[in-house]
């Protein structure tokens, strides 16, 4: 490998680096509190209960949710995602979703189907990666009881029509849960001025945090909708047999991720000094750029949406003749530079772009702290691999 800086292009997974201060806040937590959230009444576990609830309420403030207690922490976007699909669905039970879809709902759909009969219909994307919000409308049955869909595709970074979406999951009385982990942190969301019932993200993606942390997002009215999907301990009615209806606890049973919300708390802060659209333009730019200085390169196709503004920073390039595992080896062990191969967990959408059969895609995937000259040396490292194969 050639003697500089690592560049780091796989956002989309997890973002890297952190903000400085999310590893300060985690070593703080890790060196002098210790201590479990909300199960001692000594000061550091009261002070500690303090961070975590201020840690709800910007995580609140981030996405538009009317009280703190509509967020619930959970271990991470599938957590979050598998939290709410076991909550609310049962037998009998018919759901719509799409083929931009990540693992993350198809495995547990599957599950279901599995398990009980569980009915799913699949909405098409378009060679963009973009679905029709008028088919989710004629796929709605009458035992429709949940859509589901993606913000954003991890795949092609295609922005799907959620509020669309879900007006017609509002007007036909269907609930309706958003996959947020490619748009938590990049783009504004505002879940009180949006038809969604329910948002699942992670926290260590867009949000900057830790890995092991994630939200959901639940409307308080629905609460009764929504069987806790694990019972336990939550430090609250410990008299009690029965989980609590309340929210959050509901949700929340078993120790919290103690440093992990810690972490996310220092990066909800920093988001919130920073702001969500000055990230978002400065990720616009690296996509631009990226998109620019990639279209045209021999041998690769690059699907997606044309647009700016109907994509998040997330790049994929098809190549028919090499594995993309092969060039993202090559691009780590020659050039530095750490990018994503494979099907990224989301089979369906590849049948769509026409990616499954070369093995998936090639992803590179820019994030608030990639700079303009990282963009530029994966630019002219991808012409220069194109090159090497002759494409």
């Amino acid at each position: 490998m050639n003697e500089q800086p690592l560049i780091y292009l796989d956002n989309a997974a997890t973002s890297f680096p952190k903000p400085e201060s999310v590893y300060t806040a985690i070593d703080h937590y890790n060196r002098h509190v210790g201590a479990p959230i909300g199960r001692g009444a000594y000061h550091k576990s009261i002070a500690l209960q303090s961070d975590i609830d201020l840690c709800r309420k910007l995580a609140a403030e981030l996405l538009g949710a009317a009280r703190p207690e509509e967020i619930a922490f959970t271990f991470n976007g599938t957590d979050s995602l598998n939290t709410i699909i076991h909550g609310v669905l049962k037998p009998g039970d018919h759901v719509v979703t799409s083929d931009v879809e990540h693992n993350s709902v198809l495995r547990p759909l599957q599950t279901l189907k599995e398990r009980w009969g569980l009915e799913s219909t699949f909405i098409p994307a378009n060679e963009s990666g973009v679905v029709e919000a008028a088919a989710f409308r004629e796929a709605i049955r009458d035992n429709t009881r949940l859509i589901i869909l993606n913000h954003a595709s991890n795949v092609t970074g295609s922005i799907q029509p959620v509020n669309d979406v879900g007006e017609i999951a509002r007007n036909a009385g269907v609930l309706f849960l958003v996959d947020a982990a490619q748009t938590a942190g990049h783009l504004p969301i505002n879940v009180s001025q949006m038809p969604v019932d329910f948002l699942a993200c992670p926290g260590h993606k867009g949000l900057l945090g830790p890995l092991g942390t994630g939200l959901i997002y639940l409307r308080a009215e629905l609460a009764e909708q929504v069987n806790s999907f694990r019972q336990g301990g939550t430090g609250t009615r410990s008299e009690e047999e029965t989980q609590p209806e309340t929210l959050p606890d509901k949700f929340e049973s078993g120790n919290h991720n103690a440093p992990g919300l810690i972490g996310l708390k220092a990066s909800l802060e920093y988001l919130q000094e920073r702001g969500i659209s000055t990230i978002r333009e400065h990720e616009q730019e690296s996509t631009a750029r990226l998109i620019e200085g990639l279209r045209d390169l021999p041998g690769f196709d690059l699907p997606g949406p044309s647009q700016l503004e109907g994509r998040v920073g997330v790049i994929s390039l098809i190549n028919q003749m090499v594995e993309p595992q092969v060039l993202a080896s090559i691009l780590d062990e020659n050039f530095g530079i750490q990018t994503r191969a494979g099907l990224h967990c989301a089979p369906r959408i590849h049948r769509a772009i026409q990616s499954l059969d070369f093995g998936g895609t090639l992803r590179l995937s820019p994030g608030p702290f990639t700079t303009m000259s990282q963009i530029e040396t994966a630019i002219s490292a991808m012409h220069e691999l194109a090159d090497s194969f002759h494409f």
